[in-house]
């Protein structure tokens, strides 16, 4: 586990821009909310989660998130199937909060291309580090 910032970052997954990650496995790919993002939106409250066989369109939101002072949404980091869901989180969604990188996550997709995931953020990429201080300063945390 890597430190930035006071955040914890799992160096094998990929971050992006909406402060969620992609745990890639295969043609498998799993998405949650990272370690500032739960912190950001405090206690999570409510997980509206889709169906196992939907598809997906990379770049597209396909969950939503609730917390008493956020209203947020999961985003499709690549195109596919969702071959499971976190049915878990229906009962405590705030697993997302107290195991982001474990039992916090979200759904799991199934990729005919992973390759989008390249253009992600890594967290021992050199410019990890300014890219994250920026995203800090941006939600004054």
């Amino acid at each position: 586990m890597t430190q930035v910032h006071g955040y914890e970052f799992p160096p094998e997954l990929y971050y992006d821009e909406h402060q969620q990650y992609a745990r890639l496995e295969g043609d498998v790919v799993t998405i949650g909310f990272n370690d500032f993002a739960q912190a950001a939106a405090n206690d999570i409250s409510f997980v509206q989660l889709p169906r196992a066989g939907r598809k997906v369109d990379q770049g597209k939101p396909f969950v939503s998130v609730e917390s008493g002072k956020w209203v947020g949404r999961l985003y499709a980091p690549v195109s596919g199937d969702i071959i499971e869901v976190n049915q878990a989180l229906d009962d405590e969604p705030g697993l997302i909060n107290s195991d982001p990188y474990g039992a916090g996550w979200v759904v799991k997709l199934r990729t005919a291309d992973a390759s989008p995931l390249e253009a992600l953020h890594r967290v021992d990429e050199p410019g990890f580090a300014g890219w994250f201080a920026g995203e800090v300063k941006k939600y004054g945390m």
